[in-house]
């Protein structure tokens, strides 16, 4: 794919990543794919905002050349330092020798941790502007949205916002790169409801904050690191990651994730029961095998909403070992604030639950209801699952 025009004298240079397993090493992407946005800024004076992962490099630096000579890149623009964005930093200063790394006061540091690289590296500050000679950038520090270093870049004319990591989303982008042009919109969305709920929701606070600091901005474009570039309705990504983030107080909306795994099908046909009972209310209800789902895909369900129903057997006097890890997994990403029902079976004794009122402790999850039974269940521990979930499903509603 060629470099793209997003207005003139700004095109995107950046490289699809298609080959990549786990982002970050941790979160799957292989079938989804990600994209590595760059961008440069071509005036009297040139600049690369961003650049990407050390892969496909010939790919990326055919690219810029299609725009400007290496050799005469003036700045280089580091919004943020994390490798996904920076790696192949020591390369471009190579070619680029005289051109000036620009970034926030704490990325200075990195840039020599990272890269060796301590010459011609400037910290800029915030509210910041740098005259290109005809395009004028403005730089805007965003702390923690997502590394403490983080900063945001905009164009005052073409009212473009680089925006880093923030309006971001995994996905390779295939069929072009703008919101109004790509076939398959609702994959994007909710691929960026994915990467929120893995990368910046436990830095909803300083999204929030960071959203308010630039809502007088005149916005025309929404250019982020990863994702798509929304040129049609910048305001879509906005609000919707205003909303994801303003999750982290309310608990999302009402609706359930339902958790469960079962070792020998006792606790899977409870399930179903429970399952009746909730969809019986008419709430909205997602269902995943916590030792068959990557947490990576149950992250969105479980930080948009405010329900979950936790389905697992006992394991040796504990906590259904994938269950135990999901939910440590949740508690790192900050997903706070929700109600929870548990039901699980148990052979010999129990001691989930106990396990599990330790960890709810820890979330600060409020436990509405609980019941476990011996062995498999009966019609009347049907009957009573049944119950259970639409006892809960209510719940749930009438918290709205």
């Amino acid at each position: 794919m060629p470099a793209v025009t997003i207005k003139p004298g700004i095109h995107w240079i950046g490289v699809n990543d298609h080959t990549t397993d786990l982002f970050e090493g941790l979160w799957p992407i292989s079938r989804e794919g990600v994209s590595y946005n760059s961008y440069i800024v071509k005036a009297e004076k040139t600049a690369i905002i961003d650049l990407a992962k050390s892969i496909k490099v010939d790919e990326y630096i055919d690219r810029l050349n299609e725009i400007a000579k290496v050799s005469d890149i003036d700045y280089i623009i580091l919004n943020h330092m994390e490798p996904d964005h920076t790696g192949i930093l020591k390369l471009i200063r190579e070619l680029a020798s005289r051109a000036e790394i620009l970034c926030s006061a704490k990325a200075v540091p990195m840039v020599e941790n990272f890269y060796g690289i301590t010459d011609r590296v400037r910290a800029v500050e915030n509210g910041e502007e740098l005259d290109l000679g005809g395009k004028k950038l403005k730089f805007f520090m965003t702390p923690f949205v997502h590394w403490p270093e983080t900063m945001m870049t905009y164009e005052t004319g073409s009212q473009i916002l680089f925006s880093c990591d923030a309006f971001g989303s995994y996905g390779a982008l295939g069929g072009g790169i703008f919101d109004d042009k790509n076939v398959d919109f609702d994959f994007y969305e909710k691929e960026a409801l994915r990467y929120y709920a893995n990368i910046v929701a436990s830095f909803s606070t300083q999204t929030l904050r960071a959203i308010e600091k630039l809502k007088e901005l005149p916005v025309s474009v929404i250019a982020p690191s990863h994702g798509l570039i929304w040129r049609n309705n910048p305001t879509r990504i906005i609000n919707l990651y205003k909303q994801w983030a303003e999750y982290a107080k309310t608990g999302g909306k009402p609706a359930v994730t339902v958790l469960y795994g079962s070792m020998y099908g006792n606790t899977g046909a409870m399930m179903d029961a429970v399952t009746q009972g909730l969809t019986s209310t008419g709430i909205s209800v997602d269902l995943f095998d916590v030792s068959r789902t990557h947490g990576s895909y149950i992250l969105p369900s479980l930080w948009a909403k405010q329900g979950v129903v936790l389905g697992v057997p006992t394991y040796e006097g504990r906590l259904f070992p994938p269950a135990a890890h999901f939910l440590d997994l949740a508690g790192r990403k900050g997903m706070k604030n929700k109600k929870l029902a548990y039901f699980g079976s148990y052979g010999w004794s129990g001691g989930a639950r106990r396990e599990l009122d330790k960890i709810l402790e820890t979330l600060k999850w409020e436990l509405v209801d609980s019941f476990d039974f011996a062995g498999g269940p009966t019609m009347e521990d049907f009957k009573k699952g049944e119950v259970f979930g639409k006892n809960f499903g209510n719940v749930i509603l009438d918290n709205q």
